[in-house]
């Protein structure tokens, strides 16, 4: 039986379900999920095998209008994936289409489907969610969006749930090109072990200050030292832009930081498969945001003004 392989792109607005949706076809975890809108801030490739065909997901951040140089980086790397993909799926939050027609997601949506036809790309839609929604207000959304003439086939999914994964699966499978694997077949994401170890640890500062803690937070892994008995050490930087926040990150008497890097070790551990010891550290730097080796440390080209 011949191999296919191809890359799978998933875009859509800030907070659509997009890293949810790539670690469900994967079947494990690959990228970061919190509740905060542009969790994802790089392209993170998941390694999915449907038979005889290795599928690679891009999850991409999200697609909005950018304001400030973070976020031009992180629109530039959803477009840019979007571009090199064999298959494009935009995915769509159907609740919060449905709750507010005029709002953000919704206008965000309708610029990416503009830019889809700005580039003569074809692509599928997938109304996300629907397990929290009826029937009789998701046909309305999926007769819209088939209006626009760019999409090939609409999915109604729950990447939570898995609904209607199958079948979306099947069709990004069917876009795959004849062509040898790219990965070994039980390999299951394409992200250097530095940035995801930084990637987990900002995952757990977002779950656990979600509401506390502004957008500008970033982690970076400082050292990593592989140690005789098998285990790594690694020491990481949270930067912060002001003391206030650093002062959140901490907690009283370090209770906070000390909590997250515990959850971030047993993730690591998990997914290392063998003993982390992680070493946390919070500086404020008020224009990390702006500085180029930061943006390199996060995969992102750094975007000129």
């Amino acid at each position: 039986m011949n191999q296919r392989c191809g890359f799978t792109a998933i875009i859509g607005a800030p907070n659509a379900g997009k890293s949810t949706l790539v670690n469900a076809l994967v079947g494990s975890k690959v990228a970061i999920v919190s509740p905060k809108v542009q969790t994802t801030r790089m392209n993170v490739r998941g390694v999915a095998m449907r038979g005889e065909t290795q599928m690679v997901l891009i999850d991409t951040p999200g697609i909005f209008k950018p304001r400030r140089r973070l976020d031009r980086a992180m629109v530039n790397a959803a477009w840019a994936g979007a571009g090199d993909a064999d298959a494009v799926v935009l995915l769509v939050d159907a609740t919060d289409l449905a709750a507010n027609p005029q709002g953000h997601a919704a206008r965000d949506t309708d610029a990416i489907i503009e830019g889809l036809k700005t580039a003569n790309r074809k692509a599928a839609v997938a109304l996300n969610k629907i397990d929290t929604m009826k029937r009789e207000e998701l046909l309305p959304l999926a007769e819209k969006l088939n209006a626009a003439g760019v999409f090939e086939q609409v999915f109604m999914i729950s990447a939570l749930k898995g609904d209607g994964l199958n079948e979306l699966s099947d069709w990004c499978v069917s876009k795959m090109h004849e062509g040898p694997w790219l990965y070994p077949a039980d390999q299951s994401a394409d992200i250097p072990s530095r940035l995801l170890a930084s990637e987990i640890t900002r995952e757990k500062i977002y779950l656990r200050l979600h509401d506390e803690l502004p957008y500008a937070t970033a982690v970076e892994t400082e050292k990593w030292e592989e140690r005789k008995d098998g285990s790594v050490k690694i020491d990481q930087i949270v930067y912060v832009q002001r003391d206030g926040q650093k002062a959140i990150v901490l907690g009283k008497g370090g209770a906070t930081i000390k909590k997250i890097g515990e959850l971030a070790r047993v993730e690591l551990e998990e997914i290392f498969g063998r003993r982390v010891h992680l070493f946390l550290f919070v500086k404020v730097r008020e224009d990390w945001a702006d500085k180029r080796e930061h943006y390199r440390e996060m995969g992102l080209e750094f975007p000129e003004e």
